[in-house]
């Protein structure tokens, strides 16, 4: 088991939970009250950093019921913090778009995380063919 170091930016945001079984996923919540008309953009506060073991990263994602509850679109669609984002000042944002005029309130349940290994280092080598199927490069029918 992997031991993180969070730091809290608001005492009144509920402590993360990780729930075993259930997901691997984290829930993350916005630290303040936020309005938002349509069109308008913010860098929602996510009232936590941490510092991640070295040779891992966080991939931040909205919830499933995010654009359902909140018209809210996370403008990098998945953010990806990694090992170096980890000094005293280096709180959790979640970039967002509203689709429609919305309020968010503080520890609302915005988006979640999970911490993954690095990619390992790789060496391309380039060939003149690539395995024994070809699906016509449309999609996985291969089909128009």
């Amino acid at each position: 088991m992997k031991e993180i170091k969070i730091k809290y930016f608001d005492d009144e945001i509920e402590k993360l939970c990780y729930i075993d079984g259930k997901s691997d996923w984290i829930d993350l919540r916005s630290a303040k009250d936020v309005d938002l008309k349509k069109g308008e953009f913010a860098l929602i506060p996510l009232g936590i950093g941490m510092e991640l073991p070295k040779g891992y990263e966080a991939h931040v994602v909205p919830r499933s019921s995010t654009f359902k509850n909140f018209g809210i679109i996370q403008t990098n669609h998945q953010g990806v913090i990694d090992c170096s984002y980890c000094g005293d000042n280096d709180q959790w944002f979640m970039p967002v778009l509203a689709v429609r005029d919305t309020s968010i309130h503080k520890n609302d349940r915005i988006c979640q995380f999970r911490i993954m290994e690095n990619q390992p280092k790789l060496v391309f080598t380039e060939v003149s063919h690539l395995g024994e199927t070809d699906r016509g490069g449309h999609g996985s029918t291969g089909r128009n």
